[in-house]
């Protein structure tokens, strides 16, 4: 009963689902056509209901043009043109901001403005520097050259040369000579202002990459090297002449080894090797030996405790002066304890400020003071081993600063109390025989 219309449900639902199938191959076959049409042709975007879909759909995508678009997974409905017409609308909106004038972009283009004038500005300074970095001779007056050649000679240190030369002849236990101090001590100062003469004649180059230095004569081109030469042989001859045959051939003979010692040993060594320390703390040890030499006439025990003490205050003085000047130092290309060996350069500090104590206590036992001068000169040589201690430890720029600055009231005031403390004088011809 019930068979025939079984039957005829199921050819319905058949032809019904063969349809269906027909419809989908036929939209497919469709769509296929659509893609590989041209742009004049009709297509299904021309429908308002697909374009309403399309914008639906793409409309997550243009309120968040900043992220990077998903990918639609299979929508046949997502054409090429649609594509380009999407791209030129996320463009359309990342151009609004350019259009409105936001005072945040004003502000940066001011800014911008500003940097590069300041960089026009820097421009032109570096350019003016370069032109100033150059080697040129620089017009100098007549009345500008006293000062031209104090600062060619070093004149401070020319006078802390020539007080030594003069605290060793004054220690020696001979009479004073007005006449002899005189001539050694000019002899001694004119032979110092030749040596560093030559040394900053050798070290233009070098003087000119440094801030502590960039400003001398030769550098800047106040002087021309001929000019620098002439002055330092113009010094070195009656510097010697005088300390020779106004003094004594020894005197003389040392005056010329410093000259020697300092500008062919110390001066090319500071750029080989950190023993220049060791060479120029010889080359300061010797003026006062020479002024001990020009009182005597010979080399005692006292003109070596001199050029000990003088030996000795050189390490903690110069060793602090050049931890502060690491980067001046290393930019002139010089050899520095500080520079390559900051560890040796604390503890050198250090030791030789403790031998101050030692020599200060062998003064008396050489006869050249009392008794009385290690006891009065412990305070101050206990202070500045207190301060090589701590740039031992902190090994700081305060604590260098501070050993430095001692350093320079210390040794005038040892030599001062030394003086108070010498030992009664004697004939100058008792000196020789008891020398000999």
């Amino acid at each position: 009963m019930y068979k025939p219309s079984c039957h005829r449900m199921t050819g319905l639902f058949g032809v019904c689902l063969f349809q269906g199938l027909e419809n989908v191959r036929y939209s497919r076959n469709l769509m296929q056509l659509c893609k590989q049409a041209q742009p004049r042709w009709g297509t299904f975007q021309h429908f308002t209901f697909l374009k309403r879909l399309y914008v639906t759909k793409m409309s997550n995508g243009l309120c968040q043009h900043a992220k990077p678009k998903q990918e639609p997974l299979g929508s046949p409905l997502l054409e090429r043109p649609h594509l380009a017409q999407e791209q030129t609308v996320i463009h359309h909106v990342q151009q609004i901001p350019a259009i409105s004038q936001d005072p945040s972009t004003v502000t940066f283009s001011s800014e911008e403005k500003k940097e590069e004038n300041i960089s026009t500005v820097v421009s032109e300074i570096t350019h003016e520097s370069g032109e100033v970095k150059q080697w040129k001779e620089i017009r100098v007056h007549l009345e500008d050259l006293p000062g031209i050649y104090a600062r060619l000679s070093k004149i401070k240190l020319t006078a802390l040369v020539v007080t030594t030369a003069a605290a060793g002849y004054i220690m020696a236990p001979v009479p004073f000579d007005l006449s002899v101090f005189l001539l050694t001590s000019v002899g001694t100062g004119l032979a110092s202002c030749a040596a560093n003469s030559i040394n900053q004649y050798f070290e233009v180059p070098f003087d000119s990459n440094m801030n502590r230095t960039k400003k001398r004569p030769l550098v800047r081109g106040q002087l021309s090297p001929l000019h620098a030469v002439t002055f330092a042989g113009a010094c070195t001859v009656p510097g010697i002449a005088l300390l020779t045959f106004g003094v004594n051939p020894l005197t003389g003979a040392l005056g010329a080894f410093n000259i020697f010692l300092y500008t062919c040993c110390y001066t090319p060594l500071k750029r080989l090797s950190i023993a220049n320390t060791w060479v120029g703390a010889l080359v300061g040890a010797i003026p006062p030996v020479m002024g001990w030499t020009a009182a005597t006439g010979s080399l005692g025990a006292g003109a070596l405790l001199m050029g000990a003490i003088l030996y000795s205050w050189q390490f903690p003085h110069f060793n602090a002066l050049s931890w502060n000047l690491r980067e001046d130092y290393s930019r002139g290309g010089y050899r520095m304890m500080s520079v390559t060996h900051p560890a040796l350069c604390k503890k050198v500090a250090l030791r030789h400020s403790l031998a101050l104590i030692g020599l200060s206590a062998l003064a008396p036992a050489l006869d050249v003071t009392t008794w009385t001068f290690p006891l009065i000169s412990l305070p101050i040589n206990l202070y500045i081993s207190y301060l090589s201690f701590q740039f031992y430890r902190d090994s700081d720029r305060k604590s260098a600063r501070k050993l430095f600055f001692c350093s320079l009231w210390h040794l005038p005031m040892l030599l001062l109390l030394m003086l108070t403390c010498k030992k009664a004088c004697t004939s100058k011809e008792d000196t020789l025989v008891t020398s000999s």
